[in-house]
């Protein structure tokens, strides 16, 4: 696949991750586990971009808690391009930054924003969605939303309804719909009134416009930002500017600050194996599953034991299981969860009353 010139990406990485704990800790969240194989979530996020941006093009914003652990597992990447942003302020902040980056290498260029913690196992099928969200950014000088197909009716994603279709994209002929409306997470009822209805697509978090489209719209609904993009684009010391005036920016999310205000949005649905592994039942369904449904990545020994989840680091002891089932359970060498399966979602609650050298 060819490389367009002006193309970069960001890839936001300074989630906490805190239900993947023990495993997952404040310095070490999500994107930095390696739950699948020997590759981190950061690193998948960058190595699918292979043949689309290049290592030079790609910007990486974390925090400054996480920033020497990012730094290691993307040797691969120029050190300026992995940033710690100096306070945490959510989506429209960060993107700003990096649309400031962006700007000062390429006033004209094509961004695309990708959260750094979720998995695709169609990786060359992503790559061909990217593209053609490229395509359509360009072409009707527009935000566009990549969306995911539903497959269940999930209460736990926000949704995006696709209105007419406007285009395909030429080669991979993919759909560009324009988007009617963004909505937050619903009920079960409701979205399975979504899935019928076959408008709607998950929305993943995953944005491509130019950098002209972006200030246009930051100007009229958040000329704060469009402010601070500006003087990132002009400044001489880039660095000096993100320190002192990054922390001053209100904390907003893009959503709430541009997605539900800017004048067109499109979106491509794509069907590429995506999941946004939001805790230890999503992972379990990428591990190696026992007759009685245990999943699990470690040396386990189940008997009279069902549907259990159960993961510790690689060289860690024996674990054996023995009449239980429904269980969730994570070995560190520092601490042990052990969880029912249906109360993963609470897991931040015992994270809330961790002694600080296990957060």
């Amino acid at each position: 696949m060819s490389q367009p010139g002006n193309l970069y990406a960001l890839i936001l990485a300074g989630g906490s991750g805190t239900r993947f704990w023990p495993l997952s800790r404040n310095a070490r969240p999500k994107q930095l586990l390696s739950l699948f194989d020997d590759e981190t979530l950061i690193e998948k996020a960058i190595n699918r971009l292979d043949g689309l941006v290049p290592p030079e093009r790609i910007l990486v914003l974390t925090n400054e808690i996480q920033f020497d652990a990012v730094r290691a597992v993307l040797p691969q990447l120029p050190a300026e391009n992995i940033v710690a942003e100096p306070a945490r302020l959510d989506t429209a902040p960060a993107i700003a930054l990096a649309a400031g980056w962006i700007a000062a290498r390429n006033p004209e260029a094509t961004m695309l924003a990708l959260p750094a913690d979720q998995l695709v196992i169609k990786e060359a099928a992503f790559r061909e969605v990217l593209a053609a969200a490229v395509w359509a950014a360009g072409k009707e000088e527009a935000i566009v939303t990549l969306g995911i197909k539903a497959d269940w009716a999930c209460p736990s994603y926000g949704y995006i309804e696709r209105g007419d279709l406007i285009a395909e994209a030429p080669g991979s002929g993919a759909a560009v719909h324009e988007v009617t409306t963004f909505r937050e997470k619903p009920s079960v009822e409701t979205a399975q009134r979504y899935l019928e209805s076959g408008r709607f697509s998950w929305n993943a978090g995953i944005f491509v416009w130019t950098i002209p489209t972006l200030m246009r719209e930051l100007s009229q609904h958040c000329p704060e930002l469009a402010d601070f993009v500006s003087e990132l684009r002009d400044a001489p010391d880039f660095a000096a500017i993100v320190s002192e005036r990054f922390p001053c920016l209100n904390k907003i999310s893009i959503d709430f600050a541009l997605m539900e205000k800017a004048a067109r949005i499109l979106n491509i649905e794509a069907e590429v194996g995506w999941d946004d592994v939001g805790g230890w039942p999503s992972v379990a369904k990428y591990l190696e599953h026992d007759k009685a449904g245990n999943a699990s990545r470690c040396s386990l020994l189940a008997v009279d034991s069902r549907n259990n989840i159960i993961f510790s680091p690689p060289g860690s002891p024996l674990i054996t299981l023995l009449g239980v089932e429904n269980l969730i359970v994570v070995q560190t060498a520092d601490a042990l969860l052990v969880a029912n399966r249906d109360n993963a979602d609470q897991i931040k609650k015992l994270v809330d009353l961790l002694p600080d050298e296990l957060m």
